[in-house]
């Protein structure tokens, strides 16, 4: 059921001081884009007049092709309260559609929107509840970030050894007021880490809500000096950040993972989604972890999974069936970190589990013994195998699997691997100040 009609907005947008309208869109590597308007502009708006130039976005269209426009969901309209409270501030979530009407084939939202709709036909909808993990970092005399956080605190810490907490609460009563609901939040194992968590909602509000959380998350820090980094691993040797995705399918109101009378009280879909991840989930990573920083992160030792394995309980595998049943049955999958772009994440994921369900497959055996303690003789007798050790590797991965580029649709695939790709190059020929103090002396 729709929350606002064209005419809602208007009235809103009269009476409340609004003076500009944020028109926001993401681009394919998850980087959030806008146009502002006046509120003079907002019925243009609302009739989807508001234009952008595609060619200066990274992988949307050529230069001879340029003009797209953005037709905006009415329901992501709201106030913005971290900016002015006098002339305020809103904001709309877009589509990108071509000049003709029909949607751009290169909008991730739209990706997600047509695996959601695959889903649909199967009777399915798509649930998904978040754990968003960032760091906040002091900022120098120029305001630009630092590796230093002021904090001595650790995993569920508060002030004074949490120096972040008043920021953290600050975001958590932002978010509220756009509509949230916040479930918890919290210290993170690193000292600068934190996490908050959101009630789960549709996938694609899900996806519309990581981009506006980390608007806000990195909007307030800025206002209180910090910096906010979604960056995966910005340190070395401590924690990196994640983004633990749970999942749910759900079927004429019922949750179709659970079965009271399944093992474990998991039903076949359950375990056929399960094994459909598995399947998928090393093409998936170049998705769901999508920087080459993101494979500095998993590795051992700082509990982020690297090898391919379920359990009802263990943290040390790559997909976990936390506790609770019933309604709340969900498929944890403990890979994708936050630096991706949850439409294209989200999609991939779907499009992966329904593949399990529609070819009926069967996961391997539940691994309860800890992973990380084991040695690679141990895992190859117990056939688990290792996600992607880089980019480069997870961009073979998600070329060979076509599935992949089915899901994503032949023009965000070529330019997502070509972006990608041009990335490691950049890495790859980039001398490092680690190589600078490692060999500059020596030889």
């Amino acid at each position: 059921m729709a929350r606002y009609t064209r005419e809602d907005i208007i009235k809103k947008v009269k009476e409340s001081d609004v003076e500009f309208i944020r028109m926001q869109f993401t681009d394919i590597f998850g980087q959030l884009k806008n146009v502002a308007i006046t509120k003079s502009q907002i019925e243009k708006a609302l009739d989807n007049q508001i234009t952008i130039d595609g060619s200066s976005i990274e992988g949307f269209t050529r230069i001879h092709e340029s003009d797209q426009r953005l037709y905006p969901d009415l329901d992501s309209f709201t106030i913005l309260p971290w900016r002015p409270h006098h002339g305020k501030v809103v904001r709309l979530i877009c589509d990108v559609h071509n000049p003709d009407g029909t949607p751009f084939v290169g909008d991730p939202r739209g990706v997600l929107k047509r695996v959601l709709e695959r889903a649909a036909g199967m009777g399915y909808t798509f649930n998904v509840g978040p754990e968003c993990e960032f760091f906040l970092f002091e900022t120098d005399e120029n305001g630009k970030p630092t590796t230093k956080t002021g904090d001595e605190a650790g995993y569920f810490d508060l002030g004074p050894l949490d120096h972040g907490e008043s920021t953290r609460r600050e975001i958590c009563l932002a978010l509220e007021e756009m509509g949230f609901e916040i479930e918890a939040s919290h210290h993170e194992v690193a000292a600068g880490q934190h996490e908050i968590d959101f009630k789960y909602a549709d996938a694609l509000t899900a996806a519309d809500n990581i981009m506006t959380f980390k608007l806000a998350v990195k909007s307030i820090a800025q206002k209180n000096g910090l910096h906010a980094t979604f960056m995966p691993k910005p340190i070395f040797g401590i924690n990196g950040s994640g983004m633990h995705t749970n999942m749910s399918l759900f079927k004429d109101g019922k949750n179709v993972f659970f079965d009271e009378n399944g093992d474990k009280q998991l039903s076949k879909e359950a375990y056929s989604f399960i094994a459909g991840l598995l399947h998928h989930v090393k093409a998936m990573t170049a998705v769901t972890n999508p920087l080459i920083n993101s494979y500095k992160r998993l590795v051992p030792g700082y509990e982020a999974p690297c090898y391919l394995a379920w359990s009802a309980s263990n943290r040390s595998a790559l997909i976990r069936i936390p506790a609770a049943r019933g309604q709340s049955t969900r498929v944890e999958l403990r890979c994708p970190d936050p630096s991706c772009n949850p439409y294209l994440a989200l999609a991939v994921c779907l499009a992966a589990g329904l593949d399990g369900i529609e070819k009926g497959m069967t996961p391997p055996a539940e691994i309860t013994e800890n992973i990380f303690a084991m040695d690679a003789k141990t895992r190859k007798a117990n056939g688990i195998d290792s996600l992607p050790g880089s980019l480069p590797e997870a961009l073979m991965e998600l070329k060979a699997d076509p599935l992949m580029r089915e899901t994503l649709g032949d023009h965000v695939f070529t330019q997502y691997v070509a972006g990608k790709e041009a990335e490691c190059d950049e890495y790859r020929t980039r001398v490092s100040s680690w190589e600078i103090a490692k060999y500059m002396i020596a030889y």
